[in-house]
């Protein structure tokens, strides 16, 4: 090889590494930052709620006690309020369907003998009004379930039926928002709840979260295998490889083809979990994203613009401090 051309490659290792190439990694070295209202406005802190997006706008809605939607307009980037809702509900995983966000599976009451909410309640976002929908079946009730929904249907897993105490289930249902037919599909392999669910390709991503048993194991049992559904075949399986890092009231979200397990909380660390835990669903591996700047759990998180966003939850495990604050990825 002649000098001229050794010293080429060397430069060229040089630049690679000055801009921080990492070889076989897709993903860009970011980190989280902290995103400030452009008037100093916040949302109402809040735990056990919900956060989405309908279109460019965020709305953080839910939790424990009766609280007004918090709503972020991200042309302005101002919170604003919407109406409070009819009645108290936490512990759900929100799914947005034209233009409207339906409550499906949550619980109300206080820790631990919360009892679920026995029907379907709908957020319209274009005229801040609550609707009381659908009844849910008697016998398929329970509350911090996992939801996803594919084209109209939504598919309900797992979830508890006696507050934190008990009534585990392995339950999966779907609901069809066009029709409202109610179905009881085959059940998960385990059961768990203070979990969320995700979609990708057909298959449904069932992991994290645990079996509450208030008062003694209200977290101790935290779950590390990963159960997914696949809709067309109706049929689940089970990964061989469980999360790397065991926790429960994590936020879960598709991006590009990695399903995020962002925070939680678990019986190992007083504070709130900040690890973001990456499944391929590809090939099934697992990665480590850069993690939160705060530690949360109770929340959920937007993906807007190809941007993570996350607002609100509460900081340590259990129920204090409730957050005003979010930040993005």
């Amino acid at each position: 090889m002649s000098e001229k051309k050794s010293i080429t490659i060397v430069l060229f290792l040089l630049i690679l590494s000055c801009k921080g190439y990492k070889q076989g990694s897709s993903e860009p070295q970011k980190l989280w930052r902290q995103v400030a209202a452009s008037d100093n406005s916040a949302p109402i802190a809040r735990h056990e709620a919900a956060f989405v997006n309908v279109g460019d706008t965020f709305y953080l809605l839910g939790g424990r006690g009766i609280r007004s939607v918090s709503i972020f307009n991200t042309k302005t980037q101002k919170w604003t309020l919407g109406k409070k809702p009819p009645i108290e509900f936490h512990h759900f995983q929100p799914i947005v369907y034209q233009g409207n966000i339906y409550i499906i599976g949550a619980l109300t009451g206080k820790y631990p003998t919360e009892t679920p909410v026995e029907h379907v309640y709908i957020y319209n976002t274009n005229n801040d009004t609550w609707i009381k929908g659908d009844p849910i079946p008697k016998n398929r009730l329970r509350g911090s379930t996992g939801n996803i929904i594919k084209e109209e249907v939504v598919y309900i897993s797992c979830g508890i039926s006696n507050g934190h105490i008990g009534g585990h289930k392995k339950w999966l249902d779907s609901y069809n928002l066009k029709t409202g037919v109610w179905q009881v599909l085959p059940d998960a392999p385990r059961a768990r709840d203070h979990f969320q669910a995700v979609e990708n390709d057909d298959k449904i991503y069932v992991l994290a979260g645990r079996l509450s048993k208030a008062p003694d194991a209200t977290f101790k049992e935290t779950i590390a295998e990963v159960d997914v559904y696949d809709i067309k075949k109706k049929a689940w399986t089970t990964l061989e490889k469980g999360i790397p890092t065991k926790r429960a009231g994590n936020i879960a979200l598709l991006y590009n083809d990695d399903v995020l397990v962002i925070g939680g909380e678990s019986i190992n660390q007083a504070t709130a979990h900040s690890e973001v835990e990456a499944l391929n669903t590809k090939n099934y591996t697992w990665r480590n994203y850069p993690p939160l700047i705060q530690g949360r759990h109770g929340t959920g998180a937007v993906l807007f613009n190809n941007e993570i966003y996350i607002a609100s939850g509460c900081g340590n495990r259990g129920g204090s401090p409730e957050l005003n604050t979010m930040e993005k990825y």
